[in-house]
């Protein structure tokens, strides 16, 4: 893991505290979530994928189960995409199917708007109807424009809506 950082390039969270924010995130999916075998984690390209496996990585430790991960596209389901200058990157969706009776955990890095967590909804929906969803977040800043809330979060950290966080992470 690398680091997490502010638009002025101040790290806000090292190596160390992805690590324990996202065991801690892990532990909770296992206390909130009695049938683990149900459980599928959709990250959100690109750092959402990779942190929803190291999420699947921290539960097989702790739980002892494999918990199925997949990746949701949510590029054609934004509700910004026809007044962008430029096409959205498009990535595939990849997740173990049928989702019906399951929990499905969106699992992206940072949480602002919530317009991404409410494409993914959209994207997740044309794969079939879970039984549940829920939302998982490295990093929430805050700054609502619809009415989401993440299920697990890392960090709480409020900023102002122009300023930016980046999530940096190694392969490891």
């Amino acid at each position: 893991m690398k680091d997490t950082t502010h638009n002025s390039g101040v790290p806000i969270m090292d190596a160390e505290a992805i690590r324990r924010a996202l065991h801690r995130i892990a532990h909770e999916i296992i206390e909130q979530n009695a049938d683990l075998k149900s459980v599928v984690l959709a990250g959100i390209p690109l750092r959402g994928v990779e942190i929803a496996w190291r999420l699947t990585e921290f539960i097989r430790e702790v739980a002892k189960i494999d918990i199925e991960t997949g990746a949701i596209d949510v590029a054609m389901h934004r509700d910004d995409v026809g007044t962008r200058a430029e096409l959205p990157m498009v990535h595939a969706s990849k997740l173990p199917l049928p989702l019906e009776h399951r929990t499905v955990i969106i699992v992206d890095d940072v949480l602002f708007t919530g317009r991404t967590a409410r494409a993914a909804l959209d994207a997740i929906s044309s794969f079939g109807r879970p039984a549940r969803i829920q939302l998982a977040a490295l990093v929430d800043r805050g700054h609502r424009e619809l009415p989401i809330r993440a299920d697990y979060v890392g960090k709480n950290l409020p900023t102002a809506t122009r300023e930016e966080i980046q999530v940096r992470l190694q392969n490891v």
